[in-house]
């Protein structure tokens, strides 16, 4: 069920909620699916996840690798669904697009921050391989390549977004406001996380201020300026995508994730066998 929103505008609480299910998605798949899973069938007898972080009884280096490879592997899955965007919904286009920048800047991120911090996934990965510095610098180097591409595939998938108005500020409203969504829900989460404050810091709020921080840099990557935008972007994207009304069912779902996000997974679920 829709109802319309002002002429022209996005509306703010769809925008909101549509933004916290781009972050939930990805990180309940990294999480679940990568880490989750892999250890599950590595043998755990024990697992225990939040939004932080998954711990379970043995630590191999695919269990530490398959979060990121999960990321990666569904954002290839997005940007094939995006081949067509004009049989989706506003809503759901524009859930489509935050999911795939979620998925590719944690994916790409975690490289950078592994190899700079020694500390993380990919850190884990990593751990013994020796020089142990070239490693690092090998994770640092891959990490800030792929996440710069990633930030020029998620502008393309953008694109159709912006107005031909050098003065809109949509294309701003349209990244600034799932980065604070993300950053507030992945903090009020990690407050609850059965791991400490230490992990609200360190992955929590790294996953996502620190992953998702291209997202600032993307409004300035698109500003149109009066007489300089390629013809190639005008005839390939054509009219901007239709504003984001006003949906009850986005909102509702979000609503209902985010508090399960917080309120259940962020204390953390334990599962033994």
């Amino acid at each position: 069920m829709s109802s319309v929103a002002a002429p022209g505008k996005d509306d703010l609480l769809t925008l909101t909620s549509i933004s916290a299910l781009g972050y939930i998605v990805p990180d309940i798949l990294h999480e679940g699916l990568g880490h989750g899973v892999t250890a599950w069938l590595s043998g755990a007898r024990t697992l225990s996840i939040s939004t932080v972080a998954l711990q379970s009884d043995i630590s191999t280096r695919w269990i530490s690798a398959d979060g990121t490879l999960v990321n990666l592997a569904t954002a290839a899955i997005l940007w094939m669904l995006l081949r067509k965007p004009q049989r989706y919904s506003p809503q759901l286009h524009y859930f489509l697009v935050l999911t795939l920048a979620a998925s590719l800047f944690t994916g790409t991120g975690y490289f950078f921050y592994s190899g700079f911090a020694n500390f993380g996934d990919w850190a884990a990965v990593i751990v013994g391989l020796q020089p142990h510095w070239l490693w690092r610098l090998g994770l640092i180097v891959i990490g800030a390549a792929s996440y710069y591409a990633s930030m020029l595939l998620v502008r393309a998938k953008l694109l159709p977004f912006r107005e031909p108005d050098p003065a809109s500020r949509r294309i701003r409203a349209l990244c600034w406001i799932p980065y604070v969504t993300e950053g507030l829900l992945a903090g009020v989460s990690g407050l609850l996380n059965p791991l400490g404050l230490f992990y609200v810091f360190s992955a929590a709020l790294s996953s996502s201020l620190g992953a998702n921080a291209g997202l600032l840099a993307l409004p300035s990557m698109m500003r149109v300026r009066p007489g300089s935008e390629p013809k190639s972007e005008s005839v390939v994207h054509g009219a901007p995508v239709a504003p984001i009304r006003r949906s009850i069912a986005w909102i509702a779902t979000g609503a209902i994730a985010s508090l399960l996000f917080i309120f259940v997974l962020g204390r953390g679920i334990t599962w033994s066998r």
